[in-house]
């Protein structure tokens, strides 16, 4: 027998916020400035993009040195908008911004093989992430896709405080873990 919701989700795909949880934990390790791809209600922090009509030609600059150079990005997952997203975190981190964003892990996928392999890390998540959403009555609920997450760290740092030649590939950085009770 399955669960049946007395009331319909009315989140749009595109508009699932990102876990609490998962969000504190990156912004303790990056001190996020901006969250690029967000609503009123889902912004994670005080400064975010919303103008979702912008977002698919992405003719706004994100970096701003001395004022904005560190991005969460949760973009939205629907065909088109994730890659465009992704092209614009790699370039603005050839710019010197650090973005960090939370996708898919579809390594099947165009997006994933021209803009996430020119990363300089990727975090693999325990589990299915736990996205954030809202009935028609307005109670949040959580739930979990249909496909594994990760985090992809474009890092423009890296070329100013490492001597080292850059990566030709992105390096597989430490497992995320899910607190024991947001585990699914």
């Amino acid at each position: 027998m399955s669960h049946q919701r007395k009331s319909k989700i009315v989140t749009p795909k595109d508009e699932w916020g990102t876990p609490q949880w998962l969000f504190d934990l990156l912004d303790q390790e990056f001190h996020f400035q901006v969250d690029a791809a967000a609503t009123k209600e889902n912004a994670k922090l005080p400064v975010y993009f919303e103008d979702l009509d912008a977002v698919p030609t992405l003719k706004f600059d994100w970096y701003c040195k001395g004022a904005w150079e560190r991005f969460f990005l949760n973009p939205p997952y629907s065909a088109g908008n994730i890659d465009r997203f992704m092209q614009k975190a790699y370039e603005e981190s050839q710019k010197g911004a650090v973005v960090v964003c939370l996708v898919p892990c579809a390594t099947d996928t165009k997006w994933w093989h021209s803009w996430v392999m020119k990363a300089q890390e990727i975090r693999f998540i325990k589990g299915r992430v736990r996205f954030v959403g809202y009935d028609g009555a307005g109670k949040q609920i959580k739930q979990s896709p249909t496909f594994s997450s990760c985090v992809v760290i474009f890092d423009g740092r890296y070329g100013l405080i490492s001597p080292i030649k850059p990566l030709l590939y992105p390096r597989i950085g430490k497992t995320i873990e899910q607190p024991r009770s947001m585990k699914v």
